[in-house]
């Protein structure tokens, strides 16, 4: 048995095992349509920063659950084993181990994005504001994020957007 390994030699295996994917080349494959963008950023992460328009959200717990495609839990999106997903997170540290936990299910082409979100909005990508972290009076308060969802551009899942979205 081996000893323990630490963060960064668990994500220097992990990324060894696939091709991350840049933001630049994310958006274009996303653009195309042969690649999904799930975001598995924190609600109060998307509330600050926003989201990657027509990227999927889906909260990291239930990531493995709404993308096996032989799940019953899983999402229409969940095409197959041959999809190819692209994972982002804040900054492309949680989205390699997520991408690799896909990889386990047999999901060979998923990836995360390098840099994450904030490579994303560096680069100066499409970002779009979900609502406003400090709505005011006039509108009404922002109800919790679904746990699954279409980032704006793309729709809500579970009804339609709310006019201050």
């Amino acid at each position: 048995m081996s000893g323990p390994t630490g963060i960064d030699a668990l994500l220097e295996r992990v990324r060894g095992g696939y091709r991350r994917i840049a933001p630049l080349a994310a958006c274009d494959a996303a653009g195309a349509g042969t690649a999904l963008l799930v975001d598995i950023r924190y609600a109060a992460l998307r509330e600050r920063d926003g989201v990657i328009p027509g990227a999927l959200v889906i909260e990291r717990n239930e990531l493995e659950w709404r993308l096996d495609p032989q799940g019953s839990h899983r999402l229409p999106e969940a095409t197959g084993h041959d999809l190819r997903v692209v994972v982002v997170c804040n900054e492309g540290y949680a989205s390699s181990l997520a991408a690799e936990s896909l990889h386990r299910l047999g999901l060979h082409r998923a990836t995360d994005l390098i840099g994450g979100f904030q490579a994303w909005r560096e680069a100066g990508l499409p970002v779009t504001v979900s609502w406003p972290a400090h709505p005011t009076r006039s509108a009404p308060p922002a109800p919790p994020a679904p746990a699954v969802s279409r980032a704006a551009g793309g729709g809500w899942r579970g009804g339609p957007s709310a006019p201050w979205r």
